[in-house]
């Protein structure tokens, strides 16, 4: 066993026995350096699905071999020559046009097609976020997010954090995607990554995606995929199809709660009116919970995390309370873009895993803000 998966095995297991740590809610943190906000690139819907990333990567082909070299690596040489085999066969099973923009991407950075295929599949099951929707006095809606991502892959002991968080932060990108010369939506996306997790699409309504921590899990869907059943959508795939095909906040709404999902997931889902605002719980068939914003009782926000909202969390990750405790503190009076980025920047919810931070409105677009969580801090 190599050492840094010695390290990070310790990091766990110390983290999972010492609790998490937790800081007085924040107040300072906006705005962030302006070195931290993310550079837009463009990807133009218009070009052949080979060839539409190519722009966008061609730059940073050496930090996306670099990152998923951090999966890789983990994986016995001769394993993943088999793997890359399967994942190439599991490719060709995959939809348009998101199986011909992975092999572009293949073809860019000069990797196997099962390796941006293995690397795209991550995310579907191996992420942590917290999402914030909330409504102020005016009725504008705000929605917000931390995306943490890396957890047990590495963990670099020299500069005290997950070895793919640190690689993540090099290449991720605002996104602009463009049909005729026109924005359709927006997103924050790892280059690489092909389908999507947060996006908006002005003025109609805004988007993210978090992983539900279940026994389901995305595996058995993906095995289910394997097996030959092509009826569920890949959660990231299914988003990208949302944005570029639905109009409305209601037609959005009702496809994410019909679709049947490889992955549980939650959808949190905003719009351009007042009260639009869900957190949609889904099983892999099914809608199980609908959490919505109600001015009227006084319930002008939802936050979630990755953990069911009827449920407690477990101690050694609690990101909800800390954050539903602060949300508290700032009152609807104050929701904006001051009051959410230093929620999402207050420890817990910012965290060893946090990459970024992103605020989306269907009236101001999308900005993301680079994050690092500065020691001492909780693993995730």
């Amino acid at each position: 066993m190599k050492l840094r998966h010695i390290i990070t095995i310790f990091v766990v297991i110390f983290a999972t026995c010492s609790g998490q740590v937790v800081e007085k809610c924040r107040t300072d943190t906006y705005p962030p350096p302006e070195s931290s906000t993310l550079p837009t690139v463009v990807v133009n819907l218009d070009d052949p699905p080979e060839l539409r990333w190519k722009p966008a990567i061609e730059p940073l082909k050496d930090e996306i071999n670099d990152l998923i070299s951090t999966v890789t690596d983990y994986i016995n040489k001769n394993v993943l020559a088999v793997a890359d085999v399967l994942l190439e066969v599991l490719a060709k099973t995959l939809p348009e046009p998101y199986r011909s923009e992975m092999k572009g991407v293949a073809d860019t950075i000069g990797l196997p097609e099962g390796h941006i295929v293995l690397y795209n599949i991550f995310y579907e099951v191996f992420s942590v976020c917290t999402s914030i929707v909330a409504e102020d006095p005016q009725g504008q809606l705000y929605h917000a997010r931390n995306l943490d991502f890396g957890l047990f892959l590495g963990w670099d002991n020299s500069n005290d954090t997950w070895l793919m968080t640190e690689r993540l932060r090099k290449i991720i990108r605002n996104v602009d995607f463009k049909k005729d010369g026109e924005t359709v939506f927006q997103s924050a996306s790892f280059l690489g990554y092909v389908g999507l997790m947060t996006a908006v699409k002005a003025p109609s309504f805004a988007l993210t995606l978090n992983e539900r921590f279940n026994k389901e899990g995305g595996f058995i869907g993906i095995y289910q995929w394997i097996m030959g059943d092509r009826s569920a959508a890949w959660m990231g795939f299914l988003i990208r199809d949302v944005m570029e095909n639905a109009n409305s906040y209601s037609e959005a709404k009702n496809i994410l709660m019909t679709h049947k999902l490889v992955a549980p997931a939650y959808f949190i889902l905003s719009g351009n009116t007042t009260g639009e605002g869900v957190v949609i719980t889904r099983s892999l068939t099914e809608t199980l919970d609908v959490q919505a914003l109600n001015i009227t009782n006084g319930r002008y926000y939802l936050l979630q995390t990755n953990y069911d909202p009827w449920t407690t969390c477990p101690f050694y990750d609690d990101r909800r309370t800390p954050g539903n405790i602060c949300m508290k503190q700032w009152k609807q009076d104050n929701v904006g873009f001051k009051s959410l980025f230093n929620v999402l920047s207050t420890k817990p919810n910012l965290n060893k895993l946090t990459v970024y931070t992103s605020i989306l409105t269907v009236r101001d677009g999308l900005t993301t803000w680079m994050q690092d969580c500065k020691t001492p801090c909780t693993p995730w």
